[in-house]
């Protein structure tokens, strides 16, 4: 018996392997060491030969992925677009539309998924420089080619995206135009003098709550708390397309918030309620929009530019937009050495270094308040030694 065991020790292992049934063959899973894995189905050619990854009736499996090579860009694209739909703003969605259909599809349609390549990008964004389009154009048409496959890489429908290797960088950002304090000051008293309307008090609020414009036109009675002079931001008004009004949620979490108003803005905001009352019974809750037309129809947001610019040239003001204002508020608060964290909990930013980015040019005193930290901690150092030395010389004696 031993001798019979030491025997089946020594004998080589057998080198054949059983074929596995067709139904393993074709189940069999993938393993980390293989980079292509083939699901066999066993068709052959009219030569007998099999197909392998060329047969009509198998799938093929690359490294982990599900291909498809006959899925173009442009019924991926047409896909990827409908999913998109149920998710992003309506403002968004159009935007990405209109670029995947007029520009995209056109460009890029006909070329497998699989197939796209980072010489078709760079290709393309060379064809559109040629064409003298907008830098910024190009980049924003870029970035909705890109945010597409980087889906497919997702879904592991291709394996990586190639336009995160072929996008040329977004322009520059322009440097943002914002009034001082004697300009602000000065529209808000041309507006009260002179205009003493509706848009006088919107801009006494944009101006002194560092609200976004949609904010503003979509700000409803039922969220304006007057005796607690706070307000909370819920709704946001937008234009699609600069035709149909949309009521959505701020942009941002973080824009869901509180806001406090000064007595100003809450003396604004008491002339509006004052004249929203005229002709109701005193107990009446007010109700709807705070800024709106006669009928209660929404401000169209062109409008609100409109009067900007019009009522800023009678005074000879700087040029800028109705989302400066906003630039314009914050660089007032950061001017009166507002702390960082306070203007950013006042513009609701989603986070600290939102605000570090977009106003940090607006800081020399921080600069300068280091330096002299910096500055006073070795003298008071220096100072505190002097202090002590000569009593440890006393007490050595």
């Amino acid at each position: 018996m031993i001798r019979q065991l030491k025997r089946r020790r020594t004998t080589p292992p057998s080198r054949s392997r059983p074929t596995p049934p067709l139904e393993a063959s074709i189940v069999a899973p993938r393993t980390p060491e293989r980079g292509r894995l083939y699901r066999r189905c066993g068709c052959r050619r009219p030569d007998g030969r099999q197909f392998g990854a060329a047969c009509p009736n198998s799938r093929v499996e690359r490294a982990g992925l599900y291909a498809d090579e006959e899925l173009t860009l442009a019924a991926y694209l047409t896909d990827w677009l409908r999913t998109k739909e149920e998710t992003l703003k309506p403002t968004t969605c159009v935007r990405y539309r209109d670029y995947v259909r007029a520009d995209l599809i056109p460009s890029f349609g006909r070329i497998a998924l699989q197939n796209l390549r980072p010489r078709h990008i760079t290709a393309w964004q060379e064809a559109e420089f040629a064409r003298a389009r907008g830098r910024t154009t190009i980049y924003r048409i870029g970035a909705t080619l890109s945010s597409s496959p980087g889906a497919a890489v997702r879904a592991r429908l291709i394996a990586d995206n190639p336009c995160r290797h072929a996008m040329t960088p977004g322009p520059t950002a322009q440097e943002r135009t914002c009034w001082n304090p004697t300009q602000a000051a000065a529209f808000l008293r041309h507006n009260h003098t002179h205009c003493g309307d509706q848009s006088a008090d919107l801009f006494e609020l944009l101006l002194g709550t560092g609200m976004r414009r949609g904010e503003a036109l979509g700000l409803h009675w039922t969220d304006v708390h007057r005796s607690e002079k706070t307000l909370l931001m819920r709704w946001n008004l937008a234009a699609v397309n600069n035709d149909r009004l949309y009521l959505g949620h701020p942009k941002t979490k973080a824009g869901r918030n509180w806001v406090s108003l000064f007595p100003r803005v809450a003396a604004a905001l008491e002339r509006r309620a004052t004249l929203a009352r005229a002709g109701q019974p005193p107990a009446t809750t007010l109700e709807g929009l705070v800024f709106c037309q006669p009928d209660g129809c929404p401000l169209r947001p062109q409008g609100v530019l409109t009067e900007l610019r019009r009522r800023s040239e009678e005074i000879g003001l700087p040029r800028i937009r109705v989302h400066d204002l906003r630039h314009t508020a914050a660089t007032i608060m950061i001017s009166s050495r507002s702390a960082l964290a306070v203007v950013s909990k006042t513009l609701r930013h989603s986070t600290l270094s939102t605000t570090v980015n977009l106003y940090g040019h607006l800081l020399p005193h921080a600069a300068r308040d280091a330096i002299t930290t910096i500055d006073k901690a070795p003298t008071r150092a220096d100072r505190q030694h002097q202090q002590t030395a000569p009593a440890s010389e006393n007490r050595a004696a």
